[in-house]
């Protein structure tokens, strides 16, 4: 292998602007920032969402974000600050990366992800409990 996933993740953090989760959720309390989970729904549905966050799934991310895109979505168009996060930061740093170098700004991730964001005690929205 020419570059693994810890060098891809190395060269993206140089790059990026990583947030802790308290401060992630300081901004996220304005109107001009959006926080968004790139987690598969299965982990969403299993372990939780962040309240207010927007689901974009991370092997969608960059059609949702470009215009020219039949799968653009309206909310990547909005000049907002964006706030990516997956489970354990990862997924997210290099999602930044990649919609940063696609024009996509400003944009920032979680450190940690959302396991981070847990830990924290911020606030989660637990699914549904089954009953039966």
């Amino acid at each position: 292998m020419k570059r693994g996933y810890k060098a891809l993740l190395e060269a993206a953090n140089a790059e990026i602007e990583a947030l802790s989760p308290a401060e992630a959720a300081n901004l996220a309390e304005g109107d001009d920032v959006v926080l968004v989970d790139i987690r598969d729904i299965r982990e969403l549905k299993r372990e939780g969402r962040v309240p207010g966050a927007i689901h974009a799934p991370r092997g969608m991310l960059e059609f949702w974000v470009d215009p020219e895109s039949p799968y653009h979505k309206e909310i990547f168009a909005s000049g907002k600050t964006f706030i990516f996060f997956c489970a354990a930061g990862w997924r997210s740093a290099l999602a930044t990366k990649t919609v940063q170098d696609m024009g996509l700004e400003p944009v920032k991730h979680i450190e940690g992800g959302f396991g981070a964001w847990k830990k924290a005690g911020l606030p989660v929205d637990m699914p549904n409990e089954k009953k039966g």
